[in-house]
């Protein structure tokens, strides 16, 4: 008979554990400031300032038919661990993946102490305590810092070392690598972790997020709508607090901050994040890195492109179902050559939205929606390399150039995160039809609020995919077992 199990008993633990640890942290930093009584260093041996741990052991007992899904499967027996930031901002995330794998297999999980400190920088936000005068350097010599020997993405890159002393790895990311994600989201978008959802549109143009607004606000005010409140830098705003707020948001904090994001909330994280991460693959990756820690059901590219087909017209939407990846950013850590599949999912479910929006059947939509490589490049000035472009884009069979979307799509596929991309074009540079000022404003106008609207409806018909949505095509052969 198999034992009685309850997850969420056990993020109580790993809850009640993290509290514990914050509090004394603090208590600590109390007292230094005060009179610069060091913290005890017993205390700190027995665990006072650690991040809680989370461990399943596994006998080798597996379930008679291997689990269909992706994630939450077990390869082999052994102890799995890992180290939890913020057990309450991830309780939904950790009770579906602990009951998936209590009930396909002969697992015991436990909750306790890890070997790894909390940061003070983590907890000094919103405690009361002013530092004053005194150095991060002299901080970080009596407390927890952020030693970047402790921060890294082995796991998910799959370049991590077992050592046959110390437990396999439970989760791609460990208590110290997802808080400093969770720090830099806070300080990159305006908003707070807490506000993120789980299903995310990425733009590079800042008038996607008017439309997102509006958009957002128009939801709110429904009565029947299944958002709760908007998220915006500086600020939230509930359905009965609208009366001003595209104004307001407009003259807003987001210029304070390199990619503001916008969040239209539901209950359960289930709403729409949309992050204007800019212009440029740089910007694309440090998104990426941080925003992964939260665990997406997916995330979506949607912005402009060069048309480089003379088929094409301004205005036409460029699905991208293969990437070529000349942005550079990503190459020590997955080499270009990697090939990047298409979900198909996130394809079906992007061509689909686009019927739903444009109101055309499919022969139409077919029409001006091509479906091929998207090329993104790190040079804004490709244009000006005319001769070996062409070559090349003439070799890949390319459809569409930016400068984001491949850096997405390959930070999806390291972080096991679902993506796609849906452009519109904006220009077709090798055709003399370059973006000048009078014409991107007509084609903006025009285009904009129907490619937003179609991201948005992906994303609901991605929501009712569930679990499915999540390939196996992103999973490695040794693979840790939360998602």
């Amino acid at each position: 008979m198999k034992r009685q199990f309850n997850a969420h008993a056990i993020v109580d633990q790993l809850a009640a554990i993290y509290d514990e640890s914050v509090a004394n942290l603090r208590q600590a930093l109390a007292r230094y400031v005060e009179d610069r009584t060091s913290p005890d260093e017993r205390s700190r041996k027995k665990g006072a300032f650690a991040y809680p741990e989370l461990r399943v052991d596994y006998a080798g007992k597996g379930p008679v038919t291997s689990p269909s899904r992706a994630f939450a499967r077990l390869n082999q027996p052994g102890v799995y661990a890992t180290s939890i930031a913020r057990p309450e901002l991830f309780r939904d995330y950790l009770v579906e993946q602990l009951e998936h794998l209590n009930r396909d297999y002969d697992v015991t999980v436990t909750a306790g102490r890890s070997a790894s400190e909390i940061p003070y920088a983590y907890v000094i936000e919103n405690s009361g305590i002013q530092v004053g005068d005194i150095s991060t350097a002299e901080l970080s010599r009596f407390f927890p810092s952020n030693e970047l020997i402790h921060l890294g993405d082995e796991i998910a890159d799959g370049v991590w070392v077992q050592n046959p002393d110390e437990p396999r790895p439970l989760a791609l990311f460990d208590g110290p690598r997802t808080d400093f994600s969770l720090a830099r989201l806070r300080h990159y978008t305006g908003t707070p972790p807490e506000h993120f959802q789980q299903f995310v549109l990425f733009t590079n143009y800042v008038r996607y997020v008017d439309e997102f607004v509006g958009v957002a606000i128009d939801a709110l005010r429904r009565k029947d709508s299944r958002f709760t409140s908007l998220s915006v830098p500086g600020a939230t705003y509930e359905p009965g607090e609208l009366v001003n707020a595209e104004a307001e948001i407009a003259a807003g904090q987001w210029r304070r901050h390199q990619m503001p994001a916008y969040h239209l909330m539901a209950n359960d994280r289930t709403g729409i994040t949309l992050v204007n991460i800019g212009v440029g693959p740089s910007n694309a990756k440090t998104v990426c890195d941080h925003v992964a820690v939260l665990r997406p059901e997916v995330w979506l590219m949607i912005g402009h492109c060069g048309g480089l087909r003379p088929s094409q017209t301004i205005g036409d939407y460029v699905l991208a179902h293969a990437y070529l990846r000349d942005d550079h950013v990503l190459d020590d850590v997955l080499p270009a050559e990697i090939p990047l599949p298409a979900i198909a999912e996130v394809q079906n479910a992007l061509f689909d939205a686009t019927t739903t929006i444009t109101g055309e059947d499919e022969d139409s939509v077919k029409r001006r929606l091509r479906t091929g490589t998207v090329v993104t490049t790190d040079d804004r000035n490709w244009e000006l390399l005319y001769a070996a472009s062409a070559l090349r884009f003439n070799q890949s069979r390319a459809v569409g150039i930016d400068m984001e979307s491949a850096t997405v799509a390959a930070q999806g596929y390291r972080f096991r995160v679902p993506y796609g991309t849906l452009l519109c074009v904006s220009d077709k540079p090798l055709h003399g039809e370059l973006k000048l000022p009078g014409q991107a404003n007509a084609f903006y106008e025009r285009a904009i609020s129907q490619h937003l609207r179609i991201g948005i409806e992906a994303l609901n018909l991605l929501q009712r995919e569930g679990e499915g949505l999540h390939s196996r095509k992103l999973r490695s052969f040794d693979e840790p077992p939360l998602r």
